[in-house]
């Protein structure tokens, strides 16, 4: 079985720019990560006027960025239901500025917090845990990178925050969207 890539950050950018939307594959993935660990099922298809009506003003996409946004979706579906740990986030490449790649974990970020807002989780009914990893990307999202300090500490610092950016996704994971999907598949089906 071949597995399904995304292209290159970059190229994922150029398409999404060229198909005239104003959202970087940063926001792009981080929106539909948010939606899934949130609890939405990406079979239902409810995932695409959501990812519209944030993005491009309820207008739907054109085509190729439509199906870069599902690819993206279907792999970070599979990456959170795998088990393996290995789900990313999309970022720009690591051989781009430093400010740059800071800039797009913000963008996952905020636009991760809006999608599990989208699919309908309301703060009340999370536990503690769940509570305690929205605050971390909340704070998250306001960081930043200091020009006047060790570019080289940060950069290290950075991969540190990405790396609690990925165990905070898979947490809601387990906890919202892997249990909602668990709940559909425990109902009777009505025949």
């Amino acid at each position: 079985m071949t597995q399904v890539t995304l292209p290159e950050y970059s190229i994922i950018a150029t398409t999404l720019k060229s198909d005239s939307l104003a959202v970087t594959p940063a926001e792009m993935q981080g929106l539909l990560c948010g939606m899934l660990c949130g609890g939405l099922d990406p079979e239902l298809g409810n995932w695409m006027p959501m990812l519209y009506d944030y993005t491009n003003d309820g207008a739907g996409w054109p085509h190729e960025s439509k199906t870069l946004a599902a690819t993206s979706l279907g792999i970070a579906n599979t990456q959170l239901h795998s088990g393996q740990m290995d789900f990313d986030p999309l970022l720009p490449d690591e051989n781009v500025d430093l400010m740059e790649r800071a800039d797009g974990l913000s963008e996952w970020v905020n636009a991760f917090i809006a999608g599990v807002g989208l699919a309908g989780v309301s703060a009340g009914k999370l536990s503690d845990d769940a509570k305690e990893v929205l605050a971390d990307l909340s704070e998250i999202a306001q960081l930043g990178i200091d020009e006047d300090e060790d570019l080289e500490e940060q950069a290290l610092l950075l991969e540190q925050v990405i790396e609690h950016v990925r165990v905070c996704a898979m947490t809601l994971h387990i906890e919202l969207g892997a249990k909602a999907q668990d709940d559909e598949d425990a109902k009777p089906t009505l025949h």
